[in-house]
This record gives structure tokens, sequence and C-alpha cells, in this order.
């Protein structure tokens, strides 16, 4: 087997095992009220993560994603509160501000020679600072593209609703799958988070990768703010506070490696619906407080890490025993 792909199984393996339990205490938990309402609830995330990856995936985070999806969705809700601007006009300028943020927190990792956290952690306050600048208040959004937005859904089998965000989630992460697993530019990444050593080797011009990285984890993030605003209708400054917290468990969970290098797109996707399903059956038992998710998520992140780490030792010996 695979010892790469090894946190990958674990990951869909507990999924499984966990909708089984889940299943037998509640069998509603398999109507597709509640698989739609899963992909819909963490669609936010999930498109997040999809960048987070890309990032973990060259060895680099990215602290500031939660900050922007809260300053995308104040940005949003003020536009269109002040102007007579159309959504989607909106969301393009929003898209090309957050891209643009990403590329330029890549460049001063690059050129600067800084790390990655210390970049992103000011990256984090920036852009929590710029939407305090726009408003400390929530803000609602009533414009009718809105409301015809939030209203589209398939009706599934059941009477299950697949919503327009819970479809664009999925979406995202078929192209996350397409470009990190089949392309050129997902091979650098690979490259890159294995070292530069190895990235050299390949011929990887790593200062162009760590740009591009990070201003798709910028993009991801802005993707990520207007599904938020879709989903609550509103924008506020204190919206997902720790939500880059949230989206890099989802990474690790799913598999990939924190170090960079070893990971796929695929195990980020069940690793945030393994973190959904948690908080749904919370809901479900109606007697667990909301805390449980934290716990159960930190320990299963705990567990991961340690897998992740008995991985890279085995790694390590048969390396030496073949030189040996």
């Amino acid at each position: 087997m695979n010892t790469r792909a090894l946190p990958l199984y674990v990951t869909i393996a507990i999924f499984l095992l966990a909708y089984v339990i889940c299943w037998t205490q509640f069998p509603t938990m398999l109507s597709t009220r509640v698989i739609g309402n899963l992909l819909t609830d963490n669609a936010y995330l999930g498109i997040v993560a999809v960048g987070m990856t890309m990032v973990i995936l060259s060895g680099g985070i990215d602290l500031s994603v939660g900050s922007v999806i809260a300053f995308s969705g104040v940005f949003i809700a003020v536009i269109l509160r002040d102007t007579s601007l159309h959504p989607l006009a909106v969301f393009a300028m929003l898209l090309v501000l957050t891209t643009a943020f990403g590329a330029s927190m890549g460049f001063l990792i690059d050129r600067l020679a800084m790390p990655a956290f210390i970049v992103t952690l000011a990256g984090m306050f920036l852009a929590r600072g710029a939407a305090y600048m726009l408003s400390i208040d929530s803000v609602p959004i009533s414009h009718p593209f809105f409301q015809s937005v939030q209203g589209a859904y398939w009706l599934m089998p059941g009477k299950g609703r697949l919503t327009l965000i819970g479809v664009l989630m999925v979406l995202t992460f078929i192209i996350g799958m397409i470009i990190a697993h089949k392309t050129r530019f997902g091979t650098s990444v690979y490259a890159l988070g294995g070292g530069e050593a190895t990235a050299r080797l390949m011929g990887v011009r790593q200062g162009r990768t760590t740009v591009l990285v990070y201003a798709f984890s910028g993009l991801m993030a802005g993707l990520s703010g207007i599904v938020f605003t879709i989903y609550t209708g509103s924008g506020y400054s204190l919206a997902t506070v720790g939500a880059e917290l949230t989206a890099i468990a989802a990474v690790v969970i799913g598999g990939t490696l924190l170090t960079g290098g070893a990971g796929y797109m695929f195990g980020t996707f069940i690793g945030v619906l393994t973190m959904g399903l948690i908080q749904t059956y919370i809901v479900f038992d109606g007697s667990l407080s909301s805390w449980w998710t934290k716990i159960v998520i930190g320990v299963l992140l705990l567990a991961f890490i340690l897998l992740q780490k008995g991985l890279l030792k085995l790694s390590q010996d048969r390396l030496a025993g073949g030189r040996g």
C-alpha cells in the first residue's frame, strides 16, 4: 500500500464509520434533506479549504483567509447598499481584489524570504481591519438577485434541497482536483512542498509558483466570502473568526501532510464533510453541547498529526534501509 495515501484511506474509513453510527441512532441521517443541508451549511468552508489545501501542499500556510471572508461579506454588502452596481459586477471586483491580495502575500514570502506564518498573520490583521473600516455593524443585503440565488435549488428524491452554493462547492472541489493532480502547476506545487532541492531538480520556478499558490488561496477565500454572504444574507466584520484554523483542520483531517508535498484534494472534501457530520450529529442529539464539535475535531486533528508523524518516520526508515 502507498503510505502517502494511507491518511486518505483512514479519512474515508472514519467518515463512513461515523455516518453508519449516526444512521443507526438517527435513520433520517441518510435522507437527502440531511445530505443537502450538509453540503449547503459547509459550502463556504469547503471552498476556502480548496485554496488552503494548495497552500499546505506547497509547504506554506495562510492565516488570512478567515478575515478575507469577513472582508468580502462587508465589501459586498456596503457596495450594494451605497451604489447601484449589479451583484455580479461587485463579485468580479471582489475576486480581483482578493486574488491580488493573496498574490502580494506570496510575493513577499518569496522575495523577502519571510515565513508564510508571519506574512499571512499580517494579512489576517490587515483584512480584518479593512472590514472594520467599511462597517463595524452587520449590513443586511436585500437585493433581489440575492433572494433569487438563495432560493435556487434542485429538489432531490426525498425532497432534499441541493442548493446552488452546495453545487458550487462540489464544482470547486472538482476543479481543485484537476488543478492539483492533472496540471503542471499542481505538479510544481507538490514539488515545492517536497523541499527546495526537489523543486530545483524538477525545474520548478519557485517564486512564480509561490505567488500563484497564494493568489489561488485569495481567489478561493473571496469566492468563499461570496458564498458565505449568500448563505447569511448580510456582511459582518466579526464573521468567520477562526475560520482559517477550521480550514486547516479540515485539510489535515483530510490526510494532507502539514509539512507539504503529500495529500489529496478529495481527502479535504471528506474532511469537510466529516466536520459537518459531527455538527449535524450534535444537532440531532439535542443533549450535547456544541463545544463537543471542537473537542471531537481536536481529537481527530491530533490523531492525524500523529499518523503523519508515524508515516514520515516510516518513510525515513525505508529510505535509510535502502541506502544501507
